[in-house]
């Protein structure tokens, strides 16, 4: 916890969140005008909890290849032009003069080489704190106003020493909290979203956006959330299995959405794993829209329906767990075969047309009906919130009110799993920053 000896009035800067895109914002606002007074507001008494329980406590900094095609929400080419400001390349090099290197696993996800987020947030804070940024915590900041008037004006620019730049606009900010207030000629909003609430990013930050003039998008959701699945579900006996799969989104009519393809976890509540992970706000956003739209499983994602049935056709005296063994965890191919109602140890040649049928879409087509999700307590990251129409992309200033920024998972932005929503945090946070300390 952070105690200021003497309690701030007024700054030039005011950061709101110390998340990933906070702590960027103000690292690069330090660094791009340093005589600017730049101060870091958050509400948790210990920093950066969602970094540290990122990727499995490892924190997955980026991805190798990054592009709007990986993100949801707004336009993908409002999305690219935010991410061409601060590109992967421009983030690996930022960690390594941070003295944080970065490794590429199989998957292109890059992570720290000491496999723990506690180093990417330590060189964070210290960058901060070396750069300048005043960072005070827990102060929660309970409501945002506009500080209007000639006499804060005038104050403001009482405090800036000689040659430096006017305040934009007429008027400033006042934060205030249980803690007190302070005054800012500019704001960035980087409070996150609603996902992991235990974190801080309860979703309080929408609300001060609001206050200021922003709105909201219709929905605003759980995404890269395990979802669930009924009571006596077979999948949910196979708690712990694993495998790769194919997963889409299909309307209530039947109309194929979205598919997506990667490794999927069995769970004692229903499905998890990378691929769930990732279709889940679709699943999510298309049940808005139509209230039967479900997920389908292939679980042999490189094989036709046609090709399988024509080697369970060609089997002769062996059986189909000798067919399948190896391409799937026997425990689910035991468990496909009840589905169909039949032994794995059944003989090919004994198969009937039926029975080849019931197994052909227990592989290839088995519906999934999802009964709800985690919630955003178990959710990664939210889907929605205030809108990239509303602010200018090449700066990420609010058009709605002056002298405001907002950046990070505050926005109508996700990304998939892999590093792709650390990205937009340190692409967002490097643009809000720097335009902020320019303004």
């Amino acid at each position: 916890m952070s105690e200021p000896a003497h309690p701030r009035q007024r700054v030039d800067l005011m950061v709101v969140g110390a998340g990933a895109a906070g702590l960027m914002a103000a690292i690069w606002a330090r660094r791009t005008h340093p005589r600017r007074s730049v101060l870091l507001l958050d509400g948790a008494r210990k920093l950066g909890a969602k970094i540290l329980v990122s990727g499995g406590g490892r924190c997955n900094v980026t991805h190798e290849r990054v592009d709007a095609g990986a993100f949801a929400g707004a336009s993908q080419p409002s999305i690219a032009k935010v991410l061409r400001r601060f590109d992967v390349q421009q983030v690996v090099a930022f960690f390594d003069e941070l003295g944080v290197q970065l490794k590429r696993e199989e998957t292109g996800k890059l992570f720290a080489v000491t496999d723990r987020a506690r180093t990417v947030l330590d060189a964070l804070l210290r960058t901060a704190r070396d750069a300048g940024v005043a960072i005070e915590h827990p102060r929660r900041v309970e409501r945002m106003e506009r500080a209007v008037g000639v006499e804060h004006v005038e104050r403001l620019r009482a405090a800036e020493p000689a040659g430096r730049a006017e305040p934009a606009g007429d008027s400033g900010f006042r934060a205030v909290g249980e803690w007190g207030s302070v005054e800012a000629a500019r704001v960035i909003l980087a409070t996150g979203g609603r996902s992991l609430p235990k974190s801080g990013s309860d979703g309080h930050g929408y609300a001060l956006a609001q206050s200021l003039g922003h709105t909201l998008t219709r929905r605003i959701f759980p995404a890269l959330v395990p979802l669930l699945l009924p009571q006596g579900h077979v999948l949910r006996s196979l708690a712990g299995v694993a495998t790769p799969a194919r997963v889409e989104v299909r309307s209530g009519s039947g109309h194929r959405w979205v598919a997506l393809t990667g490794p999927l976890l069995c769970t004692h509540f229903g499905v998890s794993g990378p691929v769930v992970l990732d279709i889940s706000r679709h699943l999510l956003a298309a049940r808005f829209e139509d209230p039967r739209a479900g997920l389908w499983v292939a679980w042999l994602p490189d094989a036709g329906s046609a090709e399988l049935d024509a080697q369970l056709r060609g089997l002769g005296t062996s059986s189909v767990l000798s067919l399948l063994r190896g391409r799937l965890p026997e425990r689910l191919l035991r468990a496909l075969c009840a589905q169909a109602g039949m032994e794995p140890g059944a003989r090919g040649c004994d198969l009937t047309r039926e029975q080849r049928k019931r197994l052909v879409g227990a592989l290839l087509e088995m519906p999934l009906p999802v009964a709800g999700d985690r919630g955003f307590g178990e959710a990664e990251v939210t889907a929605g919130g205030v809108p990239l129409s509303e602010l200018r992309l090449e700066t990420m200033e609010s058009r709605q009110c002056g002298g405001l920024y907002l950046c990070g998972e505050i926005c109508d932005v996700d990304g998939r799993i892999g590093g792709f929503n650390f990205q937009w945090a340190w692409a967002s946070g490097y643009v809000a920053g720097v335009s902020a300390a320019m303004g």
